[in-house]
């Protein structure tokens, strides 16, 4: 009996090792086109991975928060979102608050979240940002132990956008990505 007990056990530890234990860290995200951020986004709920929010997430960067799992993001102390309105280019090339695309933006994000931002009058064309104690009654919160002392990777340019990279994996999942 001791023996097929610790066969299982060396089955069910050796099965463990190939899973995937990702974990995806967003910081410094200033946002970018809306489209862009859902189709990377619903790629990263698909994958199951782990997001940690370490850092300023803004803009269209917030629509995480109703594209992945709530159960798979958690904030760091020094989580900032950033919401506002939607917007696009006037004729003149400035910019006009666009309702339709903000009303769709709103209603990707999770309940307390939207009524957070109701409570502070909407979205409009000024950021909002909800961080600290706020988030943290939102979001579980991260702890980055193992992962503290290992230094971040710094900003990449995404040249589809011209943008910084809306996912910047943790140092230990691209350690296990083949070159």
């Amino acid at each position: 009996m001791k023996v097929v007990t610790g066969l299982l056990a060396v089955f069910l530890l050796v099965s463990g090792l190939g899973a995937s234990h990702a974990v995806v860290r967003i910081a410094d995200d200033r946002g970018g086109r809306i489209g862009t951020y859902v189709d990377k986004y619903q790629g990263l709920r698909s994958s199951g991975e782990q997001v940690i929010i370490d850092g300023l997430c803004a803009s269209a960067c917030t629509i995480v928060l109703g594209a992945v799992p709530h159960d798979k993001i958690c904030v760091t102390s020094s989580a900032s979102l950033g919401f506002h309105a939607a917007w696009d280019f006037g004729a003149n090339g400035r910019a006009i608050t666009n309702p339709e695309a903000t009303q769709m933006l709103y209603s990707m994000y999770p309940t307390p979240v939207r009524r957070w931002i109701a409570q502070r009058g909407g979205l409009k064309s000024q950021m909002i940002f909800l961080r600290g104690k706020q988030l943290q009654a939102m979001y579980k919160p991260c702890y980055l132990d193992a992962q503290a002392s290992t230094p971040r990777p710094s900003p990449r340019r995404d040249p589809a956008i011209g943008q910084r990279d809306v996912i910047t994996p943790d140092p230990a999942a691209l350690a296990r990505q083949p070159d």
